[in-house]
């Protein structure tokens, strides 16, 4: 065995081989507790948002004052926006944390996320990172085992 080799081999005691014990447990954390988490968390924020913007089954007159005089989107009629936004954000984070279309929500919620971070509250970046790192993480490592996309669409 060479000496680079035992080297490896030999356990490390002190601060090295706690650190080192301690990154071993955190591989440990499955991918699936990860992405369920990215996918509920964040859903629960844009669910209660879109609870602010109905009333019943129908928009709520506040809804389409926030868009006319606080939100101010450009391009876009309040109306239409605030029922696309109730929509939106009632539909997306009920598939996310149902692990369906998964991707595609979490992609939707993060343009959302970027329009709600140019148009409306720039100021609020550290927020909205945090959201986006979690849209991020499951569009790029999908919802995990612990969702309806696996079920449907495992390969076998």
């Amino acid at each position: 065995m060479t000496d680079a080799a035992s080297a490896q081999a030999r356990p490390r005691h002190g601060f090295s081989g706690l650190a080192e014990s301690f990154v071993a447990l955190l591989d440990r954390i499955p991918h699936s507790a990860l992405a369920l988490a990215a996918r509920i968390f964040p859903a629960a924020v844009f669910w209660q948002s879109g609870q602010t913007k109905v009333s019943g089954f129908g928009l709520s007159d506040s809804a389409v004052f926030l868009f006319q005089d606080e939100y101010r989107l450009p391009l876009i009629d309040p109306t239409l926006a605030a029922y696309g936004a109730a929509i939106a954000e009632h539909l997306f984070p009920m598939l996310l944390v149902l692990g369906l279309a998964s991707r595609l929500s979490a992609l939707a919620l993060l343009a959302m996320t970027l329009v709600i971070e140019i148009f409306v509250y720039p100021d609020a970046w550290p927020t909205h990172g945090v959201w986006a790192a979690c849209f991020l993480y499951v569009i790029a490592r999908g919802p995990g085992a612990i969702s309806l996309d696996r079920l449907l669409f495992a390969r076998r």
